[in-house]
């Protein structure tokens, strides 16, 4: 089999997934998802790989890596990624912690060994995380339908191209050694990976691990963008507007309105909302 075709085997049977993909029976489409077909595909692609590859790898380091050195690795890479979160930092008019956030990345590369260690927390300078999607949330774009990529996992349109602009924002994208660069990227992934072992567990025994994850992400994302302030009226109106327009195709389904003044017409015995 040549190269190419290797390359492309796991987007034709994405496609073959994709062709397949149902609804869990009983279950009904929540407007932040208009593309849960798709999406329900992609994500048993992802699970189907993580389940093979990346969850065995992740599961190895964590057993033949003593402690303080994963603790090493996770210091560093969050040391490397670090830029990341004081661009948006300053693109979000955070200037205090653009200052703290400074200060904690050159005490971390200086006396931290490369980031190897984290004195800065010892020093009291807080750890912050932002990343673009959050500073486009922050800047009033909604953040569109929810979408499931491929390997990379959940996210919604406002966060995929903020992915894409992080991505330029990292240190590691500007090494010209394309071996160390894919290999810090690696090591990168399988620190990571192995971060979330322990969050699997609760995924994989929830009823819907899909509906699970995809809750999970929204709600911690708008926890991210908003905090504890709920959306502001103008944002929920451009998000239900752009909803609406995603999942357009099934309004041609839908029951006519009644006539003004009419009364409603009686509900189905089979339209009760389920039970909790």
């Amino acid at each position: 089999m040549s190269r190419t075709a290797r390359a492309s085997l796991p987007w034709f049977c994405l496609l073959l997934l994709c062709g397949c993909a149902t609804l869990p029976p009983g279950s009904k489409r929540d407007q932040r998802d208009p593309w849960e077909r798709v999406n329900r595909a992609t994500y048993t692609f992802n699970d189907k790989f993580d389940k093979a590859i990346a969850r065995p790898v992740a599961r190895g380091y964590r057993k033949v890596t003593p402690h303080f050195v994963q603790t090493g690795v996770r210091n560093f890479f969050d040391n490397l990624n670090y830029p990341v979160v004081m661009v948006n930092d300053l693109l979000q008019g955070e200037f205090k912690p653009l200052v703290n956030d400074f200060s904690r990345l050159l005490l971390n590369s200086t006396l931290g060994i490369g980031g190897l260690f984290d004195p800065a927390t010892a020093a009291g300078l807080d750890k912050n995380d932002r990343d673009l999607g959050q500073t486009f949330g922050k800047w009033g774009m909604p953040k569109g339908p929810y979408v499931v990529l491929p390997f990379l996992g959940p996210s919604d349109v406002r966060d995929g191209f903020g992915r894409l602009g992080d991505e330029y924002s990292a240190p590691r994208h500007y090494i010209s050694n394309r071996y160390w660069s894919w290999g810090l990227w690696l090591v990168d992934s399988v620190d990571e990976r192995s971060r979330l072992l322990d969050a699997t567990r609760l995924v994989d025994q929830s009823y819907d691990p899909y509906a699970f994850l995809r809750n999970a992400y929204l709600q911690h994302r708008d926890f991210k963008v908003h905090g504890d302030r709920s959306h502001s009226d103008e944002e929920q109106q451009q998000e239900e507007k752009l909803m609406e327009e995603m999942g357009a195709d099934d309004a041609e389904n839908a029951p006519a309105a009644p006539a003004p003044g009419s009364a409603p017409p009686p509900p189905r015995p089979d339209s009760s909302p389920p039970k909790p």
